[in-house]
């Protein structure tokens, strides 16, 4: 059992089943032990690749919607450019980089990183330089806002109860022989469902999305949120991935990233209760298609970059992060609709 994994033990041992919300935080962000806190997970020498570690293509396609997004609501200045779990600071870097070519917005970007792991910070001064950090998004200035949040919201810890028989039990973290597994809490009732049918709920991400969202109707701005999930999701997606494999939950705590898909629906529902407008949600791949990735990568191409066009199979193809990976857009009510989105229109299930 790993270091962490010891310390979980020990403290169900003393206190019983902890929540699966809890065991993902431990996992995550304990101080000593935490998987985010301890390393770089990113790349081939890490445990898995994003999208912007593929190509620059990608933070260049969202430079470029936040910059039509910056001049189509009257160029404010200043606004908090903003990225919410960062990683390496390679996607702020090319959003950046992208963003010069649009006169004074670099000028009036104040660039800041929202990041808990003291780790990780390191790594994004040592390649951005001297930007802002916040521990959460509670802590924006009030201004216009233009955030992006990739890959954030399916490493917030979540929640999963269990149809059983007379109701619903919450999924607990608990000791298994010499290891950790599920067990099950109380019954409580709730919805008729096929028996066994697991529910996921992630408590944290309507608070950070309607706090978003809230600044921008305020103040003005923009957010583009990716990541991969669906619509109004069930099941259970609590996945595990270490050295780019994944692997049981329990097999390795702090060692492996913990993850779930993301249900875009509630995400959605919060930045409207908080009077931002809403676009619908969009696959990862007909997004960017239609910002003109492919171009600029059959440029690229033309340029001699020979990894060019496969890394825009990997960004869009269906089979690859394009089907997979969804988008949505959250921008103040009076605004133009960003660009490559529509706006969402609710029925009465949605609201």
């Amino acid at each position: 059992m790993t270091p962490l994994g010891r310390i979980i033990a020990a403290r169900i041992a003393m206190t019983g089943p902890m929540g699966l919300d809890d065991y993902m935080q431990l996992c995550l962000l304990h101080p000593d032990h935490g998987y985010y806190a301890t390393r770089d997970p990113f790349g081939m020498r890490g445990d898995f690749t994003t999208a912007p570690e593929i190509s620059q293509m990608f933070g260049e396609m969202l430079g470029l919607a936040l910059a039509q997004a910056w001049l189509d609501q009257g160029q404010p200045t200043p606004f908090t450019l903003a990225e919410i779990g960062p990683g390496r600071g390679t996607l702020m870097a090319d959003i950046l980089r992208t963003i010069r070519v649009v006169p004074g917005m670099a000028q009036a970007a104040q660039v800041t990183l929202i990041e808990v792991s003291a780790h990780l910070r390191g790594v994004q001064r040592d390649r951005l330089g001297d930007v802002r950090h916040l521990d959460d998004v509670s802590q924006l200035p009030d201004q216009p806002l233009f955030l992006v949040a990739n890959e954030f919201f399916d490493a917030l810890p979540i929640r999963q109860v269990q149809r059983v028989a007379g109701g619903w039990s919450h999924r607990l973290v608990a000791l298994q022989g010499d290891g950790l597994g599920f067990a099950l809490g109380p019954v409580t009732s709730g919805p008729d469902a096929p028996m066994d049918e697991i529910r996921e709920t992630c408590p944290q991400a309507g608070p950070i999305m309607a706090r978003i969202a809230g600044l921008i109707a305020a103040r003005g701005g923009c957010a583009i949120v990716l990541d991969y999930g669906n619509w109004a999701g069930f099941g259970d997606t609590f996945q595990a991935l270490r050295q780019h494999r994944p692997e049981s939950p329990f097999a390795h705590p702090g060692e492996a990233d913990l993850t779930a898909h993301v249900d875009f629906q509630p995400l959605a529902q919060a930045a409207r209760r908080a009077g931002a407008q809403v676009s619908r949600m969009e696959t990862q791949g007909d997004w960017l298609l239609r910002l003109g990735i492919q171009a600029r990568a059959q440029r690229l191409a033309a340029a001699g970059d020979g990894g060019a066009m496969a890394a825009l199979r990997r960004l869009t193809a269906p089979a690859e992060m394009g089907q997979l990976f969804k988008t949505i857009a959250i921008w103040g009510r009076d605004a133009p609709v960003p660009p490559g989105f529509e706006v969402w229109e609710p029925n009465a299930h949605d609201a």
